[in-house]
């Protein structure tokens, strides 16, 4: 697995870059001659917005390593910050970015369709999906108890009135990472 357990603290191992500056915050009033570069990274498992220190010139889109221990790219990990702390360019790519992480732990999320379990007598887990309601709920249990889903485009095969599980996943993290909802079902609020 790639994040660690410290003192019963969950700590990122892996993140993306979204947004590299090169001078700092535009906005900080530190003199220009004091100023570091700092990158703004979400993390690939419990996608945590963390504010970090580069070694080197960084990309959006560059994967690094964060974890504890010896670090290539990044010099030490600053702060964690909130989603409305991205920078203009970080809040469009972050959609993009989180499309990459997802599609590439498409088994992941799979998973959670087919093992995801009620919040109480009356919701299910998967009603806080955007777009799923009872109805789509109802249907989503009858085909998983009937064969277990393969993949994103098997759930869509099979129930015709599905949206894109993979974009709605995309929104619900949006939507986690925004603070909009009261239950975490993808963002781990204690991870950093």
């Amino acid at each position: 697995m790639r994040w660690e357990i410290i003192n019963q603290k969950i700590f990122e191992s892996e993140a993306i870059v979204i947004d590299y500056l090169p001078n700092g915050h535009y906005g900080d009033d530190t003199p220009s001659y004091k100023r570091s570069p700092i990158a703004q990274i979400v993390g690939v498992n419990f996608f945590s917005l963390l504010e970090v220190v580069p070694k080197e010139e960084l990309a959006p889109h560059d994967v690094v390593f964060v974890g504890k221990g010896d670090r290539d790219k990044v010099s030490h990990v600053k702060r964690r910050i909130m989603f409305d702390e991205l920078t203009s360019f970080g809040k469009t790519e972050i959609e993009s970015i989180l499309e990459e992480i997802v599609t590439s732990k498409e088994d992941k999320f799979v998973n959670f369709f087919n093992t995801t379990n009620p919040i109480s007598i009356r919701s299910h887990k998967l009603e806080l999906l955007p777009g799923v309601g009872k109805k789509l709920m109802k249907e989503i249990l009858k085909e998983r108890d009937r064969e277990p889903f393969k993949s994103f485009k098997d759930i869509q095969e099979r129930i015709s009135s599905m949206p894109d599980p993979a974009h709605m996943i995309i929104k619900r993290i949006i939507s986690e990472l925004n603070n909009e909802d009261r239950y975490k079902v993808f963002v781990n609020p204690m991870a950093r």
